[in-house]
């Protein structure tokens, strides 16, 4: 059984399982957040292959056949892509069930996480998403050409890490997220604090990677990545101020 195969699948599946858990526990139909989660798994993958595709768009129109070859296919994508194409079916899900809707997004939100820092375990058994070559004592050199074949990843020179870098954040995500689920004072603190502790590492993470396929904006100022999460970040400091900028509410006269 493949390695990223097995830790994705188990990530996905985890990740659904503690998220319908935690729905359950915000009073939430745990049927509708069943159905939830696999629209939102569905719909993620989708979006981060169609944002791998776009990224690189100017390669897969000169070779459309690489769209379904074996790499592509393989490929995990893009997880921003497939964070934002998750969170369009979210919401139209969720409105079209009349489901609370932020209260939902706090319910998913721990096992979002945990799930993509199992899927990242996965990515360094793979090679993919690998980061610049250092020097450093953490540094991983990767040996199996199936790696470069598949991926492309650079073989017998030290690496950054970056799949592991990401999926210990995501790790320390969960546990922060779990714990601020049972204390939280409003719908969206926890999907808000989600979306500004991810958006803010996968930024300064971007600085590591080397990998293609997350595009240039700005005349190459950026990823496209780093600009989807500078949106992640300024998305979460909107769902907290929206709440701390409510007028608080006026004593009851006698």
């Amino acid at each position: 059984m493949p390695t990223y195969g097995f830790l994705v699948a188990l990530g996905v599946l985890l990740g659904l399982w503690i998220s319908v858990r935690n729905s359950q526990r915000q009073g939430i139909d745990p049927e509708k957040a069943w159905n939830l989660g696999i629209l939102v798994v569905l719909c993620g993958i989708i979006g981060a292959k169609v944002l791998y595709i776009l990224v690189d768009l100017g390669y897969y129109t000169a070779h459309p056949r690489e769209i379904f070859s074996l790499g592509t296919l393989q490929a995990g994508g893009v997880f921003s892509g497939g964070l934002l194409a998750a969170l369009v079916a979210a919401i139209w899900y969720v409105r079209s069930n009349r489901m609370p809707g932020l209260a939902t997004c706090d319910a998913f939100s721990p096992g979002l996480a945990l799930g993509h820092a199992i899927g990242r375990v996965g990515c360094f058994a793979a090679g993919c998403c690998w980061g610049k070559q250092t020097q450093a004592f953490w540094g991983v050199s990767f040996h199996n050409p199936l790696a470069n074949a598949w991926v492309g990843t650079p073989l017998g020179v030290p690496l950054q890490p970056t799949q592991l870098f990401e999926s210990a954040i995501e790790l320390g995500n969960f546990f922060l997220l779990t714990w601020l689920l049972k204390h939280k004072k409003f719908d969206g603190q926890v999907i808000g604090a989600y979306f500004f502790l991810y958006g803010f590492a996968r930024y300064f993470l971007e600085f590591l990677r080397d990998d293609p396929g997350r595009g240039e904006v700005f005349g190459g100022a950026m990823t496209g990545t780093q600009l989807i999460s500078i949106l992640l970040v300024i998305a979460g400091g909107v769902l907290w101020l929206r709440r701390t900028a409510r007028p608080a509410a006026l004593p009851a006269t006698r």
